[in-house]
């Protein structure tokens, strides 16, 4: 069930990320999802480990932090793939 939701998530917060950050996401609606999985790790460890909160917050505050990683994730990839506006 556990596997369900973090996809559940991932896609929430893959949408909204590509929503926010101008041009295409790489590899569609299966590259936001995984992009958002993605962020929710890098999101989690950026709130946990170097800003020093818990795991508090439930559902919506684990998709406001994916969300957060998601954004980070793909501002890099398109800084590194060279398409798209340069941050």
């Amino acid at each position: 069930m556990g596997f369900l939701i973090a996809i559940l998530i991932g896609a929430i917060a893959g949408g909204v990320a590509s929503y926010i950050v101008p041009g295409r996401t790489p590899g569609g609606t299966l590259g936001a999802i995984v992009v958002g999985l993605i962020g929710g790790i890098l999101g989690q460890w950026l709130v946990g480990s170097l800003l020093g909160f818990g795991d508090g917050g439930g559902f919506i505050g684990a998709i406001i932090v994916s969300i957060i990683g998601a954004v980070v994730i793909l501002y890099a990839l398109r800084a590194v793939s060279g398409n798209g506006r340069r941050v």
